[in-house]
């Protein structure tokens, strides 16, 4: 049986004392709300949520799944009391406006909460979590009407929501998306066509259910310039805030799922729903980029979750299993074989696991700390830079750190050996669950392209360059965020990061020039450059996280061991992960010849 323990003591380490979350929040009046013993309390009580209320239920949801019975999905045994739970203690509305219901908090104190539930249970969590990016969406783009409506409603809890964007003959590519909006003389829409794949599509948790769907005017130009964005609920909204009539938004599937079985993944017919108009007429893609944006670094805190509950069990396993002598001697004389966590391959894989389960962690709360700033921000231009920055690290986070929870997930598996193939040890359920956080919210290949061609190459790299240079500024000690006179044990490793820093200016410069010559220059190298950013960007968090863990150390403050820890795995990462690097380098400047030469009929070659 898998066990969960929340991460207190690294989570409160990188909010306390790498980025000083209380000195930031000093800086916009939302942050003054929320004193540390207010972020004690928050962070205590969705502890106890989540290890008590929540965890117990991941492995019966898996197992019970969801249903769907004329045309309603019931979710597991245990899932509605719990959603009513959450509801109960106002956390859905934690970080959102207090004019619509919310407490107002800031944005980054709402992420130590969804990485809690997410890491205990991310397919129940997958439901209020849809919610928060229809929020962002209506608060961002909706009239006030809408709001007062449809986003009070989501900041309570009483109803949920969705997005809706993939159709079957299209997922990345919405160019083709072909759902219908034929306008009615109420100033509303009859919405027509179907979607796939729309995680939290139905349930029975809340009472009604707000889509935000994608869908194209009578007069729409072809493309994505002729894409609207439309607030479709399940049920009209009724008289003195309850709901009306059904909306014509059939649900006609439950997909058959590798994992998140307890996360009901449905296909909805919308059969002439009545939807209203989202933002301006064919700008929906640019409004839909807000509640994309939001699910992608929600799904990049997947990849972290996954890997520090792997990491968990892991642990926990190689100290209690049992198997051969160290290759050194014997370490438990007294025990007939020594555990498994002295073996040198052993402690490589869940060092690994340890590197970008905390690494991860520190980056979500790294760009936890930009949003507060793109949403509270004292000038405009602040905010655009802030806005800017987290498009530039999106991509970075989603794909990276998912990729990175694969791995970490896998060798927690590894780990075990075969006991982990097997159900009742909860290993294979995570590897499972997991699987889709690559995939969804936009591939790894997807989050690539939009990371060399759009934020780099189209966009002029004036947001990497910012980030470039406050890397290398930190390199140089002018960052705020360096600490004092004991960085210097750290010299070795701040001058590779140095040097790794500017060869990725370099490299940036070297492939947006090829891809000028030739267009598939920017596929080829895609990946790779991804992959090297998110060493790179790793690295640096890991040295934050040393830097840090030194000086409490030269002060003696903290538990020593935790810290000592601290240095010792960002020396690993240094030393092990981040030489990945230079083979990522390496293939992005192979070019593209050595994928494109090949004719496409010679790959199926051998069946002929």
């Amino acid at each position: 049986m898998a066990e969960f323990r929340a991460p207190l003591r690294d989570m409160m380490f990188l909010f306390n004392d790498v980025f000083d979350f209380q000195t930031h929040y000093q800086a916009f009046p939302e942050g003054r709300d929320a004193p540390s013993d207010v972020v004690d309390q928050i962070v205590n009580e969705a502890t106890r949520f989540s290890e008590e209320v929540l965890f117990p239920l991941n492995q019966s949801g898996d197992v019970e799944g969801c249903h769907l019975e004329n045309g309603q999905v019931t979710t597991p045994r245990g899932f509605r009391e719990a959603y009513q739970q959450f509801v109960e203690g106002g956390w859905q509305g934690l970080s959102h406006p207090v004019e619509y219901g919310g407490m107002g908090l800031p944005l980054s104190l709402g992420v130590l909460k969804s990485e809690l539930i997410a890491t205990a249970n991310w397919a129940w969590g997958m439901y209020p979590g849809l919610s928060v990016g229809a929020m962002n969406t209506l608060y961002l783009h909706g009239t006030e009407d809408q709001k007062q409506l449809y986003l009070r409603k989501l900041i309570e809890g009483a109803w949920s929501g969705t997005m809706c964007l993939t159709e079957p003959q299209c997922g990345t590519d919405l160019g083709q998306v072909r759902t219908r909006a034929e306008p009615d003389a109420d100033g509303s829409y009859r919405i027509t066509g179907t979607k796939i794949f729309i995680s939290a599509g139905d349930h029975d948790l809340t009472e009604n259910i707000v889509h935000i769907v994608l869908a194209r005017l009578p007069d729409a130009p072809r493309g994505t310039k002729g894409i609207s964005l439309f607030v479709v609920p399940k049920y009209l909204p009724g008289e003195n805030g309850g709901i009306g009539a059904f909306n014509q938004v059939v649900t006609s599937g439950l997909e058959h799922k590798m994992g998140i079985k307890a996360s009901s993944t449905c296909v909805l017919n919308f059969e002439g729903a009545k939807g209203w108009l989202i933002g301006p007429p064919n700008e929906g893609l640019a409004c839909m980029f807000t509640f994309m944006n939001t699910a992608r670094i929600g799904t990049g805190m997947q990849g972290v979750a996954a890997a520090e509950l792997a990491f968990q069990n892991a642990v926990r396993y190689a100290r209690e299993r049992r198997s051969m002598r160290s290759l050194s001697g014997k370490k438990y004389p007294d025990l007939p074989a020594d555990p498994i966590i002295v073996h040198p391959d052993v402690r490589r894989m869940l060092l690994t696991q340890k590197a970008f389960a905390e690494g991860g962690r520190a980056l979500i709360y790294y760009v936890a700390r930009i949003a507060d700033v793109f949403v509270h921000g004292a000038t405009e231009r602040e905010k655009a830079r802030a806005d800017d920055t987290l498009g530039f690290l999106t991509p970075i986070v989603k794909a990276f750190l998912t990729e990175t929870g694969w791995e970490s997930v896998n060798l927690g598996m590894q780990v075990f050996g075969g006991h982990g193939y097997i159900r009742e040890h909860g290993m294979e359920q995570i590897v499972r669950d997991t699987r889709i956080a690559t995939l969804y919210e936009g591939t790894t290949g997807i989050q690539a392209l939009d990371l060399l061609g759009r934020k780099l190459i189209l966009d002029k790299g004036e947001a990497f360059r910012r980030f470039n240079k406050e890397v290398g500024d930190y390199c140089s000690g002018k960052s705020p965020f360096v600490t004092g006179k004991h960085r210097k044990k750290l010299k070795p490793l701040i001058q590779r990061l140095g040097w790794l820093n500017r060869q990725w200016a370099y490299l940036s410069l070297r492939v947006a020039f090829s891809a000028m010559r030739d267009r598939d220059e920017v596929g080829s190298a895609a990946y790779d450059y991804l992959m090297y950013s998110g060493y790179m960007v790793l690295a640096y968090m890991w040295l934050l996280q040393a830097e840090t863990a030194l000086e409490k150390l030269s002060a003696s403050e903290g538990d020593e061991t935790f810290l000592r820890a601290k240095v010792d795995t960002c020396r690993f990462y240094f030393d092990r992960l981040l030489p990945r690097a230079r083979m990522h380098h390496a293939c992005m400047l192979s070019g593209a010849r050595n994928l494109m030469h090949l004719p496409d009929e010679a790959f199926h070659a051998n069946l002929e």
